[in-house]
């Protein structure tokens, strides 16, 4: 007998990256950060009290809340944590959107967001990147005149890493009639000079998503948080979110984590040297990658080498090594390849080498 819903029958699951067991291999594959958290965050984790854990935590995170308020210079009312920054993206569609209604995103993009959008029963509006992988100027009205609630647009792009500037997120802002969630997984490896945040301030409409899995080193904790208006913030936080999805560990290794601002702007800093040597590297290999913004690289194999992304997959895994390959038709000869460490990449860049002689 059946018990699942048709649409649920119907659709297909997220495939996560390979987590694999053995810790001698080398994980170029889920866009973790390569480097320890700060050690003031193992610090915490060592004073945590057996009371913490024993008591239900605070509702709200209120110890992570009022230290992302204070960094960012904004008011308590202008967040909410989540489990993850995935949490953020669930509780938006549910916030925002009816069944039925159209969910917008560009493409390629997460692959988790249609994901989502079929377990609410919404169809996905999607809009293609440009070649340069550059938003359509006229991609607010595309989705206005699809009647989209809610825009998801992750920046930097997965899987590109093409940085779209504050200046043309504010447009969009102004011109999309729903909601404009700007997915900042990966900004914290971006240019330092580029600022979106200011803009929830000017738009309320505007929600941000942000993630202690890539730049804070916390992929295992599951901690994340959204920006945005008093107004759009309050659904989320007191009626679609559950009230203990932030556990008392997450609470306070987040916030000593977001106070170590030093820290983790030294592992961006190393992340960005490597990311640069790294792309100069692949493209004297014959590899086409675009200029990217965050802690991976989109490497397009040369159409005349000996192996394809598939066989240059294969081998790179064969050799203990593991990059992202995805079958979709823009993707399909491209391998995402997250920055690790000197001695990672240069491990992978000499398997390539070895694979493409």
């Amino acid at each position: 007998m059946q018990y699942e819903r048709d649409a649920i029958q119907a659709m297909t699951g997220y495939t996560p990256g390979e987590q694999p067991a053995d810790s001698g291999i080398i994980k170029l594959n889920t866009n973790e950060n390569p480097y320890p958290p700060a050690e003031s965050v193992m610090v915490a984790l060592g004073a945590l009290q057996p009371e913490a854990l024993r008591r239900y935590p605070s509702p709200s995170a209120a110890t992570f809340l009022s230290e992302a308020a204070r960094l960012h210079k904004l008011s308590t009312d202008q967040l909410v944590a989540t489990n993850g920054g995935d949490e953020l993206l669930r509780l938006a569609i549910t916030t925002f959107v009816e069944p039925a209604q159209p969910i917008g995103i560009a493409e390629p993009s997460y692959s988790l967001y249609p994901v989502l959008a079929a377990i609410h029963g919404s169809p996905v509006h999607a809009e293609p990147l440009g070649a340069d992988w550059s938003m359509p100027d006229d991609f607010g009205a595309r989705m206005n005149a699809a009647g989209v609630p809610l825009t998801l647009f992750v920046n930097p792009n997965a899987p590109s890493g093409h940085l779209t500037s504050a200046e043309r997120i504010d447009a969009l802002a102004s011109e999309l009639d729903g909601v404009l969630l700007v997915d900042e997984a990966y900004v914290d490896f971006a240019d330092p000079g580029h600022d979106v945040l200011s803009l929830v301030n000017r738009h309320d409409n505007l929600l941000i998503l942000r993630t202690l899995s890539k730049g804070y080193s916390l992929a295992g904790l599951r901690l994340g948080y959204g920006i945005g208006a008093p107004g759009l913030i309050a659904p989320i936080a007191t009626k679609t979110r559950d009230s203990y999805s932030v556990d008392a560990v997450a609470d306070t290794l987040g916030a000593a984590a977001l106070a170590d601002q030093a820290a983790a702007k030294r592992t961006w800093q190393a992340v960005r040297a490597e990311r640069q040597r790294v792309c100069a590297a692949l493209r004297t290999r014959g590899f086409t990658i675009p200029d990217t913004e965050a802690n991976f690289c989109l490497a397009q194999v040369p159409v005349d080498a000996r192996k394809d992304a598939a066989g240059l997959y294969e081998g790179l895994k064969d050799r203990g090594i593991l990059v992202r390959h995805f079958s979709t038709p823009r993707l399909e000869n491209c391998l995402r390849i997250s920055i690790g460490t000197e001695a990672q990449n240069n491990l992978m860049l000499g398997a390539l080498g070895d694979l493409l002689r």
